[in-house]
C-alpha cells in the first residue's frame, strides 16, 4: 500500500526575536499562516524497520533530511518495528523562509503515525516533532498560530486568507547564519495580538537579510513600487516575499509582471492547514 500526502508552506506574517536562552535558543513571537504551496510525500511499507527516502532533493543526504530524522525519532519514540519507503517531490523553495523542511518532517510524523497504526496524539506528535526542527509543532497541528517560546507555544488565530504572491529572488538565505549575525536585534519588547492586528509588527530579519542578499532588496523594492495595496513582507529568515490581494486575479496580473531573475506563487492563504484535506 503507498499513501500520498501533501506538506504545505507558511508564511510569517510578523516575526521577532525578544531574547535569547542560555542554551542558545531565541525566542520569539510571530504568526504563522498556511498557504497551498505544498511538497508531496508519498509513503510504502516496508518489511523491515528500515526508513529509505527517494528524492530530487540532493542538497541534504537523506539521513540528514528532516524527513529521515522524523521517522527516526517516531520510531524511537513509539518502539514500533514498522518500516517505511518515503518518496519526497519538492515543491517549497529552499532557503525561502517558508518551512518546506519542517512542514515535510511533520507530515511524516502525522502520515507515518496512521500508517505505522500508532494511535499517537496530535499533542504527543508535536513533542516529538519539536525535537526535529521548532517549526515542525505548528504544521503538525495544522491551524495558524500566534507562536511564542522557540515558537513552539501556539494560540490558535484566524487572521484574513488573501491571495498571495510570493516571489522567490532565486538565492537561499541560511537560517543559522542568520541567527547567529551580531546585527540582529534580539531584544524586541513583546507584543499582544491585538498589536499585531493594528500593524505594529515588522520582520526583524529582513533588514539583516537585505544588508547581506541584495536579491532579497531587490524583490522587495519591485513589489512595493509595483503594488501599494499591502506592505511587501520577508517570510521568517527569508528568503520569500510576499504581498498579498484580495483576489487571484490581481495576483496572477502582477504575477505575469516578474522580472527575469524572480519566481512566483500565486496562493491562498490557509488557516487550515491543507495537510488535513488530503491523504490517500
Amino acid at each position: 500500500m503507498t499513501t500520498r500526502w501533501l506538506a504545505p508552506a507558511k508564511i510569517n506574517l510578523f516575526l521577532h526575536v525578544t531574547g535569547r536562552r542560555s542554551d542558545g535558543y531565541h525566542t520569539l513571537q510571530t504568526v504563522y499562516q498556511f498557504v497551498n504551496l505544498c511538497d508531496v510525500l508519498k509513503f510504502a511499507v516496508r518489511e523491515d524497520s528500515e526508513v529509505h527516502l527517494k528524492s530530487d532533493f540532493k542538497e541534504v543526504p537523506p539521513e540528514s533530511n528532516l524527513v529521515v530524522r522524523a521517522a527516526r525519532a517516531l520510531q524511537a519514540h513509539s518502539g514500533t518495528r514498522a518500516g517505511t519507503d518515503i518518496t519526497l517531490e519538492k515543491v517549497i523553495p529552499t532557503g525561502g523562509g517558508l518551512g518546506g523542511g519542517s512542514s515535510d518532517a511533520a507530515t511524516t510524523l502525522v502520515a507515518l503515525n496512521e500508517f505505522w497504526r500508532l494511535g499517537l496524539s496530535i499533542k504527543e506528535l508535536a513533542e516529538i516533532g519539536v525535537t526535529v526542527s521548532a517549526d515542525v509543532p505548528v504544521f503538525v497541528y495544522g491551524q495558524a498560530s500566534w507562536a511564542e517560546g522557540i515558537g513552539d507555544k501556539l494560540t490558535p488565530v484566524a487572521p484574513l486568507e488573501p491571495w498571495y504572491l510570493i516571489v522567490n529572488p532565486m538565492v537561499q538565505v541560511s537560517t543559522a547564519a542568520l541567527f547567529n549575525a551580531p546585527e540582529l536585534t534580539r531584544n524586541t519588547s513583546p507584543i499582544t495580538i491585538r498589536d499585531f492586528m493594528d500593524g505594529r509588527s515588522t520582520n526583524v530579519f529582513e533588514s539583516v537579510v537585505v544588508a547581506r542578499y541584495p536579491e532579497v532588496g531587490a524583490a522587495l523594492d519591485w513589489l512595493r513600487s509595483n503594488y501599494r495595496g499591502f506592505r511587501a513582507k520577508m517570510s521568517g529568515t527569508g528568503s520569500c516575499v510576499f504581498t498579498a490581494f484580495d483576489s487571484e486575479e490581481e495576483a496572477r496580473k502582477l504575477c505575469d509582471r516578474l522580472p527575469k531573475g524572480m519566481t512566483g506563487y500565486v496562493v491562498k492563504g490557509r488557516n487550515a492547514s491543507p495537510l488535513y484535506d488530503f491523504s490517500g
